[in-house]
């Protein structure tokens, strides 16, 4: 078992929804090849005597692109399939992955591995100390790519003693570094052979792991085949061959679902609630839903001159109804997000009150800040009338959908929203750089939050570093968050986290729409489908047929 399960399935039932909260085969764009390991041969019955289904069809909506495990491209469930980290996250905490134990310094800087004793990559090289040295060396070598993860910027040497043994020397205690280890990217163990030169930053020669499963064919922008990893040395998993197809288009999905085509659709944006209610009450198909993952919201700029007023910005969240979102566009499946992370995220539950939606009040507070209703139904001040522009992912339907609704409920209120959507690398272009007044985002989510998005916050890694700029109290917030990280003393880190999340409730910064959850639709003789810890993996180790 892999992963342990963290949110029970819902099948078939939904009731309690509204929650708190084309290339050639064998190669991926002639960058590596498909591992080799071949599919487990043995036999399953079914509890009638029958012959059980070993082979699972699932489907996603892009190829799986880039597998190297040290860099940011390919698709991180089919990583977790391949590939181990040194500790696994789980609903109880964290628990042995290649490693078996460890121990942490009294100090909080010296993390001492021991690893799992046996344990090969699916092509027989042996993961040893020397193997996840190997891989570390390779990752510190591209630190540069690595560096929203602040233990990366902590870093002071690695070491294998001995076989059996892994060292990790930090500058600074830091107490989100099992966490860090235990997400797939970048520390995931690749095999030193699959390596060019002893090194990943350029890409590999194989995608070869540790994990329950291998890769074994694909097409790319078709379909990729997973058979399950004859040397693995943890529980094997029931389900012994996965094919993923390659369905972009949403409906298209459904209806390969409905023609017993396909078995599973997982993922938070590979499902809308229109599916959901379809079938939460049907008997071929089964329905699942998680607790609240991440938070979906919109950023404003400090920047700009409109919304450099605090008033302002604070106006907007009166003027943003969060229930008619979460009832419109998600039927109740994604919660009205009164703060910027659930309070179901550590650290996260300390008392914030919502921003009432109450349109007077934000009228009022715009007339408070200089802005008043001139020509054209449209706010002025000192001759500048308030336009702001709203930018999205175009790839999202969702996005488009609550902006226009955005763009008609705020125009009540004399504020001209102009909403712009462009494909989705551009979209993150800009809001990397800086290049909008208001712009659709979500935060990490688990197992990231609170502290990697928080982290992030002080470098421009994504657009909330540029729209904090205009904040007089960035500095205070940002030095706050770096004690966050290294603080050895609970009591002062969750002080250290209340002042930081107030400070941003206070200053307006993020408008928090709904809490984002997972969902799963599959055929209803699929069992254990459910979710973990970490939002991004297909937990397919769990799956089995009946």
């Amino acid at each position: 078992m892999k992963k342990k399960i963290f949110y029970a399935c819902i099948a078939g039932v939904v009731a309690a929804a509204v929650l708190t909260g084309c290339g050639k085969s064998g190669s991926n764009s002639g960058e590596a090849a498909v591992t080799g390991s071949g599919q487990a041969s043995a036999d399953q019955t079914d509890s009638s005597g029958g012959e059980a289904r070993e082979e699972l069809v699932f489907v996603n909506y892009r190829d799986i692109r880039d597998l190297n495990p040290h860099l940011y491209a390919g698709e991180m469930y089919a990583q977790e399939m391949l590939y181990d980290t040194l500790v696994n996250i789980t609903e109880d905490g964290y628990a042995p992955g290649l490693a078996e134990s460890w121990t942490v310094s009294e100090d909080g800087k010296i993390y001492t591995f021991q690893i799992r004793k046996g344990v090969t990559f699916s092509d027989g090289e042996v993961c040893d100390a020397n193997a996840i040295k190997a891989n570390f060396d390779a990752i510190i070598e591209n630190k540069d790519r690595h560096t929203w993860l602040e233990m990366m910027n902590l870093l002071v040497s690695v070491s294998a003693p001995d076989d059996e043994t892994f060292v990790i020397e930090l500058s600074e205690p830091y107490y989100p570094m099992l966490t860090e280890l235990g997400v797939t990217r970048p520390f995931a163990m690749i095999s030193p052979k699959a390596m060019k030169n002893g090194s990943t930053k350029d890409g590999v020669n194989a995608y070869i792991g540790t994990g329950p499963y291998v890769l074994t064919d694909f097409v790319t922008d078709e379909y990729a085949v997973f058979e399950a990893n004859e040397t693995y040395w943890g529980e094997k998993p029931p389900v012994k061959k996965i094919t993923v197809k390659v369905i972009p288009d949403n409906q298209t999905r459904i209806l390969a679902l409905e023609k017993g085509e396909i078995d599973l659709i997982f993922g938070k944006n590979m499902i809308d609630a229109d599916a959901v209610n379809k079938y939460k009450d049907s008997d071929k198909f089964g329905v699942s839903l998680s607790d609240p993952t991440s938070t979906r919201q919109i950023v404003l700029n400090t920047s700009n001159e409109i919304l450099s007023d605090k008033t302002v910005r604070q106006a907007l969240q009166h003027a943003t109804n969060r229930q008619a979102i979460s009832d419109g566009v998600f039927y109740g499946l994604e919660a009205p997000a009164d703060t910027l992370f659930a309070t179901s995220v550590p650290y996260c539950n300390i008392g914030l009150g919502a921003y009432e939606y109450n349109t007077e009040q934000a009228a009022e507070m715009l007339d408070g800040a200089g802005w008043f209703l001139g020509s054209g139904n449209v706010r002025e001040k000192d001759g500048k009338a308030m336009e702001l522009s709203l930018l999205y992912n175009s790839d999202s339907v969702t996005e488009k959908t609550i902006a226009e609704y955005l763009q008609s409920e705020y125009g009540k209120l004399g504020i001209k929203l102009d909403i712009k959507g462009e494909e989705e690398q551009s979209y993150r272009d800009n809001m990397k750089a800086g290049h909008f007044d208001m712009v659709f985002n979500i935060c990490w989510g688990t197992p990231y939050d609170p502290q990697s998005s928080l982290a992030a916050m002080r470098q421009p890694v994504y657009g909330d570093y540029a729209a904090q700029q205009g904040l007089e109290d960035k500095a205070e917030i940002d030095e706050a968050i770096t004690e966050i990280l290294v603080s050895t003393d609970e009591k002062r880190r969750q002080e250290l986290y209340s002042f930081v999340l107030t400070r941003l409730h206070e200053d307006a910064v993020y408008i928090p729409l709904t809490y984002e959850c997972n969902k799963a639709i599959y055929t209803s003789d699929l069992k254990g489908v459910g979710f973990t810890q970490t939002q991004y993996e297909v937990p397919f180790t769990q799956m089995y047929f009946e």
